[in-house]
């Protein structure tokens, strides 16, 4: 990992023996971060969110199985990465709170599922775009980018198209895809590519499991960005009607690509239990 005098490394042990990269920021009560794809503590050095919300709470974010300094142990299983979001939590202590952003919210809300012991949830556009798209399309595309990941034949290449199709299905316009490639962290992103089959199997077909969700009892904040495609925002607002405790808000000039100085002060407010202004 990269020097932050701020921070503190250490590495837990999931159910399966993979072992878990974790990094410690900050005091208070405690907090622990999951990324979404194609992030972690390579591709997001400075974690400007963690070290934010260092300022009230202990910090912990960690690199999710396969990503920067974390092992992996196949064959891959989503229950395999409640586990893991599991030993980080217990790692915490009594009382933690979860954050989840993108494909790291939808692991978020099925650890709260599962039963995990969370007091308080939040969680920023959960990427479940079959609620906009379809099951059928969303098929065609996991299905697209399955194969772009197994093509031996097109080489390496093949993690930079595929990462370039995800960040396409996620909204990103056609021409900003195209800067990302010319951006020194898009070797890492390739680097990443094979995990976007994790987030993939996460996501299933792309539809929120309403049956499954309606079991989280932990009050949770369901946030989208105001900017953020239709397709990334509808399903914050099923997520949000269907958790029995959630309350829903949508922050003003937000895309996907949320701004941590706006989100940082929001989710104090929630993680302190104070109101969400």
């Amino acid at each position: 990992m990269s020097a932050d005098p701020g921070a503190a490394h250490s590495v837990v042990t999931s159910s399966d023996g993979t072992r878990i990269a974790c990094t410690r920021r900050g005091s208070g009560p405690p907090v622990v971060l999951v990324d979404g794809a194609l992030a972690c503590s390579r591709t997001d050095p400075g974690r400007d969110l963690a070290v934010a919300l260092a300022a009230s709470f202990t910090v912990y974010d960690y690199d999710r199985r396969g990503r920067g300094e974390s092992t992996d142990t196949p064959p891959y299983a989503p229950r395999r990465e409640v586990e893991d979001l599991a030993a980080v939590v217990a790692a915490a202590g009594p009382g933690a709170c979860v954050f989840g952003q993108s494909a790291g919210a939808a692991l978020a809300l099925e650890a709260a599922a599962s039963g995990m012991p969370v007091r308080r949830l939040a969680t920023y556009e959960p990427p479940y775009t079959g609620e906009f798209l379809g099951s059928a399309d969303i098929r065609r595309s996991r299905n697209g980018l399955e194969a772009t990941l197994a093509d031996d034949d097109r080489g390496p290449c093949r993690y930079g198209d595929a990462v370039a199709m995800l960040m396409t299905l996620a909204g990103m316009p056609k021409e900003m895809v195209t800067l990302a490639r010319r951006t020194p962290v898009w070797q890492e992103y390739e680097a990443l590519a094979p995990t976007i089959a994790y987030d993939l199997a996460l996501l299933g077909d792309g539809i929120v499991p309403r049956q499954r969700f309606e079991a989280i009892d932990v009050p949770t904040l369901v946030l989208d960005g105001a900017a953020s495609p239709e397709l990334l925002r509808r399903p914050s607002r099923i997520v949000a009607c269907v958790v029995r405790a959630a309350e829903y808000r949508s922050l003003r000039d937000q895309t996907h690509d949320v701004d941590p100085a706006v989100l940082a002060p929001v989710l104090t407010d929630w993680f302190a239990g104070g109101p969400v202004t």
